[in-house]
């Protein structure tokens, strides 16, 4: 049951054609013309109105109960224990011989240490080569100049301060509007809706009564099946298997001495040398604390700088122009508000009173539902005799050898590689053993495998 899922590739392509044709059309070739069977699912049709629905089903119809037999009990065998003491023993207790086990020697050399009473030059190569040697300071390369003040005059005033000549600025016309005077007379608030406004009269909701609980006059049935079926047998508590901890060791003394104990030999060691720091000896030599800058710096008296703020204009004592183009080209207009479009009623409206009443709650009619009858069947008297447990398929099945691909293990399974088509599949051949009575030579047929 080959099944190919890879599309068609040209990694392998070796000129034959690929073979379109599955397992099952080879093996099962179609029978003349023959047309598929035709469904038989109703075609959707619009079902008209039958009238009331009836609430019996065939089921309940032409159901008719059976009396009900109870089912024979079968009683529990009573548990009666075994005579006789159980052989906890095994086959290692009995051939297994317990030896003296002694402490274990090591197999690892004594270790030796190298000790020499020489005693150690701690002096590095690098305190024995290096020498402090005497340096000199070196010189100054810098070109010692006088300070010479410059003989002209600092001028104050900048390029602004020259190029700049102070204007008396205009005064901007004002955007203060015009004084306008309020409409004479009281203020009318009425609108549309007040004006055209009914109020109606509410009455209260109609609120249907709460029907009474009645309770039912069957007594409750609280048993289960298991409670009422169920009867607890008296019985043994059970042993248990767990075998009795005995002592692992032996009850010989400890002794004292350890194995690191008697071979661990002490050695003498000697305390490091401690390095003391060399003393720190002050420089006798005054220090110089004067700089290049202390020494040719010159100070100079130089007078605060003059602002550079212009004089200030003379201020305007005329009137204020606030005046505009926008408000000479735009007055103000008298605008009266516009009136409320309304489109006339198509509908009139009700004048006679709301009820609350839906048709679901007029017409309804309250019923007193009855228990539901149990679909459950009765139940089958046991046959005497055994249960016949055979089947069509258990008799008439016979178990067929599953087929092993040939791609796993060619060489184990006795396949040859002939070649690979176009969409990567690897053909086998079986190798068929040489029979000496037969004449013809056949060739067996070769088999896909999966790539």
């Amino acid at each position: 049951r080959h099944r190919c899922c890879h599309r068609s590739t040209k990694i392998y392509d070796d000129g034959v054609q690929p073979s379109h044709k599955t397992e099952y059309l080879e093996k099962y070739p179609g029978y003349g013309n023959i047309c598929p069977p035709e469904s038989f699912k109703p075609k959707p049709k619009f079902q008209e109105d039958q009238g009331r629905m009836d609430g019996t089903t065939t089921f309940k119809s032409d159901y008719l109960p059976y009396e009900i037999v109870a089912r024979p009990f079968r009683p529990q065998a009573e548990y009666r224990p075994k005579s006789g003491k159980i052989d906890l023993g095994t086959i290692y207790q009995r051939d297994y011989s317990p030896h003296k086990v002694g402490p274990v020697t090591l197999a690892r050399p004594r270790e030796r240490k190298h000790t020499s009473g020489a005693k150690v030059d701690t002096i590095p190569t690098y305190r024995d080569h290096y020498r402090l040697w005497k340096s000199q300071r070196t010189e100054s390369c810098k070109v010692e100049r006088e300070y010479e003040p410059p003989s002209e005059r600092f001028g104050n005033p900048s390029t602004f301060q020259d190029d700049y000549i102070p204007r008396q600025p205009n005064p901007p016309p004002s955007c203060k509007p015009c004084e306008t005077k309020l409409p004479e007379g009281p203020f009318d608030g009425n609108t549309i809706h007040r004006s055209a406004y009914v109020v109606h009269e509410m009455k209260p909701l109609y609120v249907r009564p709460r029907e009474e609980y009645k309770p039912s006059d069957q007594p409750f049935e609280d048993l289960t099946t298991h409670q009422r079926d169920f009867k607890g047998m008296p019985g043994e508590q059970a042993k248990s298997c767990k075998p009795e901890s005995k002592k692992l060791g032996s009850d010989d003394p400890f002794k004292g001495t350890t194995e690191f104990q008697d071979r661990y030999q002490p050695y003498l060691v000697t305390a490091p040398e401690f390095h003391k720091p060399r003393e720190y000896v002050p420089p006798t030599d005054k220090m110089d604390l004067k700089s290049s800058h202390r020494l040719d710096y010159i100070k100079h008296k130089v007078g605060p700088r003059a602002p550079i703020k212009p004089a200030p204009g003379r201020k305007s004592t005329g009137p204020f122009q606030g005046k505009t183009t926008t408000k000479e080209d735009y007055p103000a207009w008298s605008i009266c508000p516009r009136g409320l479009i309304k489109n006339e009623p198509q509908i009139q409206k009700a004048t006679g009173k709301f009820s609350s009443l839906t048709t679901f709650r007029s017409h309804y009619i309250p019923h007193q539902a009855g228990p539901a009858q149990s679909c459950k069947p009765a139940q089958a008297v046991a046959q005497a005799g055994p249960f016949k447990d055979e089947t069509l398929y258990r008799t008439e099945y016979t178990p067929k050898k599953p087929e092993v691909c040939p791609g796993q293990d060619p060489d184990a399974l006795g396949y040859v590689y002939v070649n690979t088509d176009s969409q990567g599949h690897k053909f086998y051949r079986q190798v068929s053993p040489e029979r000496p009575s037969s004449n013809c030579s056949s060739v067996p047929e070769e088999i896909p495998a999966v790539s």
